[in-house]
This record gives C-alpha cells, structure tokens and sequence, in this order.
C-alpha cells in the first residue's frame, strides 16, 4: 500500500483533534475563569530509503534519503495568560489578577481553580457552583495565621461580637491662649461599660488664672475633674491625664497631646477604646485576600484569609472538570501562601475573570483545521486514484 495514504490517515486523526481542541474553546467562550488550549502537531518516524555518507579524500558526501510517515499531536497546551475582568458587584466574586489558583476541597481532594463565582451554603461556608468548599485560615483571636493547616472559609452570619468596656482614650487638641479666664470649651467622648452601654462623657475645659480646670460629667452629673498647666512653650507635662468614671468602671483619658498655641481652639477625641455589642452583617474582601466582616456595630474584625496555591508548571496540571484542576505527575507540588506574596497575584472582589479566548484566532485556527482536514482527504483520494490505475494494469 501507498504511504502516502497512512500519512494522509494521521493527517486526518491530527486535524479531527486540532478541530476538537479548538471547538472545546469556542464552546468556553464565557466559561468564568476557563483557560484555553493550544494543538501541537510534530511528524512521526521516517523510513530511510537510501542512509548518508561521509566526505572522503576521493568523494564528495551524501545526505540520507528520507520518507516521512505522518504526523501525530505532540501536545495540547493550556494557555494560562489572564482573562477579561468582569464587574458583577457581589461580594463572594473573587477574581486573581496574577499568577495562582483558589483552593477547594471536593470530599477528601484539594482542587484548584481560577473560577472565583462563590456563594454560602447552608452551613455558612463559601462553596464553588458545584459544592467544593473554597478553602483558607480561619480567625483565631481576631488575627490570622497563615502559616497554619487550611480549612473551609465559614463565614458565621449571627456572630455575636462582645461589649468590650473603654478604659483609655486620647485627647488631641489646642487651647488657644487668646481665652480669657472663665471662658469654656466642651467636647464629647462616647465610652462603653461592661455591658456595652454608651454614655455620653462631656469633656469640659473652663479658664483659669493657673491654666484650665477639666470637668467630665454625664447628663450633668459630675464623672471626674482635673487640672492642667502648660508651660512657655504651650506643652503640658508628660503623663497628664484625667481619670473619668463610665458606669461601675472607669476611663483614663490622656491629655499629653493638648497644647496651648495662638490658634484656635480644637478638641479631637481620639483612639477611643471599648466597643458595644455587635452582630455580623456583611463581610468584604482585601487585596491580600482577608475577609473582614463588617459588624453592627461599624466595627470590622478579619473573619478569615483565602488561601492561593501555585504551580512549578501549571501546564502540567490535570483538569478535573468543573474549572477545576488536580495535581498532575508533571504540575509540581501546590506552594499554598497569601495572595500577593511568593508570586501569587491579588484578589478582587466583586469581580470575575472571564474566559482567556479569543474567538478571532480560534476561528482563524478553525479555518486552518479544515482546510488541513481538506488537504488530507484530497491526498487519499489522489492515493486511491493510484491504487485503482495499478489494479486496472491487469484487465
């Protein structure tokens, strides 16, 4: 039989699955997070039909005579060059801008996918569209380690967050020294006992011939009182402070940053500890991949970190279906980290990342797939014209 009828055939088989690939693509064109593939064609064994020679003193050299016996796919590659970027507005929407891959676990098996389209399940965890639960550190203490075990992402709508009683505040500010004795300046200070209860504290600073007498009341009724001085240059002394009452405890409220200059006069308090009770309402996300969840309260607390993995050769990971990845033989081993360090990108929330397709060169590429499939069967038509003119030789 002709060779050029089996190279034709292999010529087929490579063409259907260039035709296959780039199908596949066209198919994904808006498959969140899907990475597109790429056909490598390289030429099979050839048969020698005369071998080569050396030079000699008396001869020139030859070079061998070869027929080549087809073709055959060497490879299907994943393009993993970044997508298009989507604003969706939700805020489980995760996109990478970078390198790396989210981590899930479906049953006992971590995956890893681009795909960053989350919701909650029932139990509160975040989860892929197919119920793989997207994994990271979780919150200990109101910080996160992320050198510790990953675990699924829970988020606990509910959570109640505990009063914390205010015992230290700060007072920034000047008292301008254009005031004239028994003149009076007031600021208020929201603090929190035990329980969580606000009481408005005034902070009152009346004009004396010695400097300024500090009163703090509450709805009129006395919570503390002090003095204070300052020196030439309009400083007070280190250590000044006055000491107010909030409920059954008390607040130290530190004046060491009030001065005395020719401006005008401002009160700021500031840092202002102690809190009220709070519940968890909303969470957001960070660059670096936190989960910080927004309380009742207007207090934000990190409820959690993603997790990111990458790759020694993304290329040689698996696909798992479901625009996920395992391990593959040549991937390397997952390096799980924080986004943004170690070469992993960063995150975004409320947005996805399409598709890496474009669909001008897959159908430039479909065109080239045909015409190749064409070429081919025109060669084994031409082969079986051959073949018949041979059998016709004896009538």
């Amino acid at each position: 039989m002709l060779r050029s009828m089996f190279s034709a055939i292999s010529g087929l088989r490579a063409h259907q699955t260039k035709l296959d690939v780039t199908g596949n693509n066209i198919a994904n064109v808006n498959t969140v997070g899907y990475k597109s593939s790429q056909t490598v064609f390289e030429d099979t064994l050839s048969q020698v039909i005369r071998n080569g020679s050396a030079p000699t003193a008396e001869t020139g050299g030859t070079n061998p005579a070869q027929v080549g016996l087809g073709v055959k796919v060497a490879g299907i590659t994943t393009n993993f060059g970044q997508g298009s970027t989507q604003n969706t507005g939700r805020a489980t929407d995760f996109m990478i801008s970078g390198d790396g891959f989210f981590v899930t676990k479906a049953g006992n098996e971590n995956l890893y996918t681009r795909a960053g389209s989350f919701d909650y399940d029932g139990a509160g965890n975040l989860v892929t569209p197919d119920g793989a639960q997207l994994q990271g550190w979780l919150a200990r203490g109101g910080s996160v380690d992320p050198n510790g075990p990953i675990d699924a992402l829970k988020i606990p709508f509910g959570q109640v967050m505990a009063p914390k009683a205010t015992n230290a505040g700060t007072l920034l500010g000047n008292l301008s020294t254009s005031a004239a004795v028994g003149d009076e300046v007031e600021t208020q200070v929201t603090a929190y006992d035990a329980v969580g209860t606000a009481h408005e504290i005034a902070l009152s600073f009346r004009r004396t011939a010695a400097g300024w007498d500090v009163a703090a009341t509450e709805n009129g009724a006395p919570r503390g009182s002090g003095a204070i001085a300052f020196d030439a240059s309009g400083r007070l002394a280190d250590g000044t402070s006055v000491d107010v009452a909030v409920g059954t405890g008390s607040m130290r409220i530190d004046l060491d940053g009030m001065t005395q200059y020719g401006g005008k006069t401002s009160l700021t308090p500031s840092g202002v500890n102690g809190n009220a009770m709070g519940t968890l309402q909303s969470i957001s996300l960070s660059g670096d991949g936190t989960i910080m969840g927004v309380y009742s309260n207007s207090l934000r607390e990190p409820i959690g970190k993603l997790a990111m993995a990458t790759f020694a050769n993304p290329g040689g990971l698996s696909k798992a279906g479901n625009s996920s990845y395992r391990v593959g033989d040549n991937s390397g081993q997952a390096v799980v980290g924080e986004a943004g360090t170690g070469g992993r990108g960063t995150l975004t929330a409320g947005a996805l990342e399409m598709s890496n397709v474009d669909l001008a060169e897959e159908f430039t590429g479909l065109i080239v797939a045909q015409r190749g499939f064409q070429a081919n069967s025109r060669v084994i038509t031409s082969s079986d014209e051959i073949l018949q003119d041979l059998v016709n030789l004896k009538r």
